[in-house]
């Protein structure tokens, strides 16, 4: 299963094409343009917020709410393409100088992108920009319907936003305030001082980045793969969680704090229930152990940086005249964090189908749940 996107932050549109995906599963277009709706949602979100409203079309690949096996075309319109059509067309009689970028922004990809490809900055930001995991979203939302089919639960919340920190309790209402939450946090002090760093922020001209987490719970063991570097499931979800905008960093399970611990302080003690087979004693690994699933919740965290765009901004090197000036403002988010929360849940959720289709290779979706419960019957018999 692969998937591609297409499309500029102010261009006509987005487009992905989804191949590999097995025929006869049900997909529903409301459930994807919920998931779009919650990318736009949260404290702290620019002005472009107010003027797109995210909706999905599906143009190929699923006929009467089911897959047919063939590839998967989608569509997301940019509503604000009216007002830049004739700085974004493809025609010859395109405009180059209305919104040219001479002042490339720290911290984005403008000046190494124009560096790299020998061209303007403009075409540089217009893809690098984060408007692109719209389509993402929607991709992995049709991955994430698969998996919510066969039972597989994906969770998120965040875990701090600049420097404010949420506590997490295993309250049997916790997740249910992360829902209700603006922050997606379960605690809702450190909710309150989040909105404050927010007003600070906004006041200071400044962004705001966080940590975020995310859960995978219900997958069987024997995910992924030891045999090579690049079928290591572990790798492969912190190639795709790094690969979105913003994000430079990924842990799993205790992360970092392992370095500080012995060994019997992080490794998980084995168990085993007759009709329940193995498991573990504790999570610390995060669910994963030499690049497979081991059976536990995959638990990993994640860092966003601020956002670039400041407006405050720093100082930079202007491309023509190469005289220190400050730095371009394009229309930006404050924080952007609950949105990229939603992002990652679902470039976590591409990746997880991914590796079950790896193991268990069906051309339909009866195949493959039939294949499904086989194993989970195994495993618990083994």
């Amino acid at each position: 299963m692969r998937f591609l996107t297409a499309g500029e932050s102010h261009g006509q549109k987005l487009v992905g094409i989804i191949e590999g995906l097995p025929a006869g599963m049900k997909i529903s277009k409301a459930y994807i343009d919920k998931a779009l709706g919650k990318r736009q949602q949260g404290p702290g979100r620019g002005g472009r917020m107010t003027i797109e409203q995210d909706e999905v079309q599906l143009v190929s690949g699923v006929r009467g709410g089911l897959s047919t096996g063939a590839p998967i075309a989608l569509e997301i319109l940019n509503r604000d393409w009216e007002n830049w059509e004739k700085i974004m067309t493809w025609r010859d009689e395109a405009d180059f100088e209305s919104r040219k970028v001479l002042t490339p922004r720290p911290g984005h990809a403008d000046l190494t992108g124009s560096l790299k490809y020998r061209t303007e900055v403009r075409n540089i930001l217009e893809r690098a920009s984060a408007r692109e995991t719209a389509m993402r979203v929607a991709t992995g939302n049709i991955a994430r319907q698969m998996l919510d089919s066969l039972g597989v639960e994906i969770r998120g919340h965040v875990r701090g936003v600049g420097g404010v920190h949420a506590k997490f309790t295993d309250e049997a209402d916790y997740w249910q305030r992360v829902e209700q939450s603006e922050w997606s946090v379960g605690d809702p002090e450190a909710e309150e001082q989040m909105d404050k760093q927010l007003i600070l922020a906004r006041e200071q001209g400044e962004s705001l980045g966080g940590i975020l987490e995310v859960q995978v719970h219900h997958l069987p063991a024997g995910l992924g793969s030891h045999v090579q570097w690049d079928r290591k499931l572990d790798g492969k979800i912190a190639q795709a969680v790094l690969s979105v905008q913003a994000i430079k960093g990924i842990s799993f399970g205790l992360g970092f704090e392992a370095g500080d611990r012995m060994g019997s302080k992080v490794h998980d003690p084995i168990c085993y229930a007759v009709g329940k087979g193995f498991s573990r004693a504790s999570n610390n690994a995060g669910g994963i152990e030499g690049g497979m699933t081991n059976g536990e919740p995959i638990i990993l965290q994640a860092v966003m940086k601020p956002i670039p765009t400041l407006y405050q901004p720093l100082e930079t090197v202007h491309l023509d005249t190469k005289e220190v000036v400050k730095a371009s403002v394009e229309r930006s988010d404050v924080c952007a964090v609950p949105a990229a929360l939603v992002v990652l849940e679902h470039v976590v959720a591409w990746v997880i189908a991914e590796a079950v289709l790896d193991k268990f290779s069906a051309d339909s979706y009866i195949e493959l749940e039939n294949a499904w419960q086989e194993y989970q019957a195994y495993l618990r018999q083994k």
